[in-house]
């Protein structure tokens, strides 16, 4: 059985319910599936049997997590570590990462299991603008960004985290980026699958070596670039 957002089971009635809903919204179209996964999220990151994911949503957004439930943080409780090989490590509260220069950009969202959301509209500022304000010595070599869920990471070289479309994400769809979605800091990479847009995003580390995050160190390409 799956779980609801107290913790309790999720019977099976429920689930074939959702199936039905979400049956519903592929047939009705867009908006509905939006709604639906809207609804489903505080199930789906807290559903660690996977039964969520069998509702047919279509084209629209799955909420994922590795650790259940993940306590929410906001302005005032808020930091982003910039640290390791760099010569001026840093830390930025909201507020400063709202105050650094902006890109804003549309791109398809597309996790590696699949499904897909286009059009998504993103703002953020550039980790190689963070980078380059924290300088990477010579040593450096990989990038490792690490979520406050306390166990999720993953990796990027330093090239591939300085490429245009990888941003620190603050806002989506015009507004600012939601818990469910990894908010309210979480990474975007546009030419990379999902894995690679840690959500919850609460450190950059530059590092020595391209190792494995937590994905790859179960199976997932270690570049996972789309389509690759």
């Amino acid at each position: 059985m799956g779980a609801d957002p107290d913790g309790a089971p999720v019977g099976r009635r429920v689930v074939l319910g959702l199936l039905g809903l979400g049956a519903l919204g592929v047939v009705a179209g867009s908006k509905v599936q939006q709604g639906l996964s809207e609804l489903l999220a505080p199930i789906q990151l807290r559903d660690p049997t996977g039964f969520t994911s069998l509702v047919p949503l279509g084209n629209t957004w799955r909420y994922y997590s590795v650790t259940g439930a993940v306590a929410p943080r906001d302005a005032t409780s808020y930091a982003l570590k910039v640290s390791g090989l760099v010569e001026r490590p840093t830390t930025y509260a909201l507020a400063d990462l709202e105050a650094l220069p902006q890109l804003s950009f549309t791109d398809t969202f597309q996790c590696v299991t699949g499904w897909h959301v286009p059009d998504v509209p993103w703002t953020g500022v550039r980790l190689s603008d963070l980078l380059d304000r924290a300088a990477p010595t010579d040593a450096a070599v990989g990038v490792r960004m690490r979520s406050f869920d306390g166990v999720y990471s993953v990796n990027m070289t330093l090239d591939q985290a300085r490429a245009d479309d990888v941003v620190v994400a603050l806002a989506m769809y015009g507004k600012p980026v939601t818990h469910d979605h990894g908010g309210p800091v979480r990474i975007y990479s546009g030419s990379m699958y999902g894995y690679k847009s840690t959500k919850w995003l609460s450190e950059i580390e530059v590092t020595a070596t391209n190792d494995p995050g937590y994905w790859e160190d179960r199976g997932y390409p270690l570049d996972g670039f789309i389509g690759e």
